[in-house]
């Protein structure tokens, strides 16, 4: 009972990080940019896209048409906090998404996201 004990602390105590995260699809080269307040939560975007239930519908119709196996998924960025009163995470993680849109640019035949500028 200890050692279960023991377990729960240590994962109380695992530091919860913020970040940018790439999946790719390494037949076609398309790339789908996501954020995410904690970057533990990766399993459980594979664990949706496995069973059909992942929101971006491109992506998933990919995912369930080559398999797991034809993609990769890697993190891009961590967010880095600060110890401002006025820091908002999840602003930050936002426009630290855009950035990582902006540069890759994975719409059309090169990702999984629309173009909000068309």
């Amino acid at each position: 009972m200890d050692r279960k004990k023991e377990l729960k602390q240590q994962y109380k105590e695992i530091k919860i990080e913020a970040g940018i995260f790439q999946i790719k699809n390494t037949k076609n080269n398309k790339i789908f940019i996501g954020s995410t307040r904690n970057l533990k939560t990766l399993n459980g975007t594979k664990f949706a896209l496995e069973n059909g239930a992942y929101t971006n519908k491109m992506l998933q119709k990919e995912w369930s048409e080559y398999g797991k196996d034809a993609f990769e998924m890697e993190v891009l960025e961590i967010l880095k906090e600060k110890d401002d009163l006025y820091y908002n995470e999840k602003e930050e993680l936002e426009k630290l998404e855009e950035k990582w849109l902006n540069q890759l640019q994975p719409f059309g035949e090169r990702g999984y996201h629309q173009d909000k500028t068309r």
